[in-house]
């Protein structure tokens, strides 16, 4: 129901729906393109992630190689990986965020 008493327009509410849609696979598509890094050891250890959490390279430099610790390079790896995820949340946040905030905006709908 619209305020007001009237019907909402459901050519309009399907319109509206198909755009947001097709807003949300173009988005989708690009965070699976787009790719964020992070870093540990300061700058010894680099992950490469998409925006969608896929991870897809990871740079080790040789002086954090030390055969006799390989825990803490296990340590610089985890935190890369988490640091380059935390990112590519905080990057859906920025191309999703608008999209889900449009859908709580369709009268009619009950987001």
């Amino acid at each position: 129901m619209i305020p007001g008493g009237g019907q909402p327009n459901m050519q309009q509410l399907l319109q509206q729906a198909q755009k947001m849609q097709q807003d949300l696979a173009r988005a989708q598509e690009e965070l699976a393109s787009t790719e964020v890094a992070g870093q540990s050891g300061g700058g010894l250890v680099t992950a490469t992630v998409t925006g969608s959490g896929e991870l897809r390279a990871l740079v080790i430099d040789p002086k954090a190689v030390d055969p006799q610790d390989t825990e803490t390079l296990a340590d610089l790896v985890v935190a890369a990986v988490q640091a380059a995820n935390e990112n590519a949340q905080a990057l859906q946040q920025q191309k999703l965020g608008p999209l889900a905030q449009g859908m709580g905006g369709m009268p009619g709908l009950p987001f």
